[in-house]
């Protein structure tokens, strides 16, 4: 008896059903074999993180409260709060990010999204940041830049600084007092600069005797 004829018959067959998906074995891997089918990840969420300017100078730890959905075995969706603890550098800049992986909300499906919270900087009364020094201004009469002038800070970890300018302040003239600016995040003990900067208040008149004494002083 013949059987079921799967002999050379057979074969045949098997070559021409299979020959236009280069083979059994391609033909399965066309069917997601080869790619990977899983939940897709939710965008990540960015927020805001402002800082003091003597927070990112000295460190400091910030605790955000966030109100996200969590899923139960169900697929239920339920409202939960949690507290992320944050620890600040000294020396972070602004955009500094930091990121918590998957405290988004989560949905059936879905990977939760990063939650990533992004240092901005608050201004400050008397200092500006420039990369990585800071740089204040002092507002000084004529007189002061002429005879000389004593610029007196506090710093940003509560220090005073007395800095005497014993230079003839010209517009434009800058001090630079080195090691004061705010510390390197990737060079621990190091800081940048302190630039301190003059705005000159010049007299808006002069007396005839005035004049005649400032022409005596500068030419004599």
């Amino acid at each position: 008896m013949g059987g079921f004829g799967m002999g050379t018959r057979g074969s045949r067959f098997q070559d021409s059903m299979f020959g236009g998906f280069g083979g059994p074995e391609s033909m399965f891997e066309g069917l997601g074999g080869g790619a990977t089918m899983g939940p897709r990840k939710a965008k990540p969420v960015e927020n805001r993180l402002p800082c003091t300017l003597e927070e990112l100078y000295k460190g400091s730890t910030k605790k955000m409260k966030i109100s996200r959905n969590i899923a139960d075995v169900s697929g239920k969706t339920l409202p939960v709060e949690e507290i992320l603890t944050i620890k600040i550098k000294p020396g972070w800049k602004k955009g500094t990010k930091i990121t918590f992986p998957e405290k988004g909300h989560e949905e059936p499906n879905v990977v939760p999204a990063d939650l990533i919270f992004v240092v901005d900087e608050k201004p400050h009364d008397v200092y500006k940041r420039d990369g990585n020094d800071l740089v204040v201004t002092q507002k000084i009469s004529l007189n002061e830049a002429l005879t000389g002038y004593t610029v007196n800070l506090t710093t940003l970890d509560g220090r005073n600084l007395s800095i005497p300018i014993n230079d003839v302040i010209k517009p434009g003239y800058e001090k630079v007092v080195p090691n004061e600016g705010m510390p390197l995040t990737k060079e621990p003990g190091k800081k940048g600069n302190l630039r301190i900067k003059f705005d000159i208040k010049f007299p808006s008149r002069l007396t005839a005797e005035q004049k005649a004494g400032m022409k005596n002083l500068l030419t004599g």
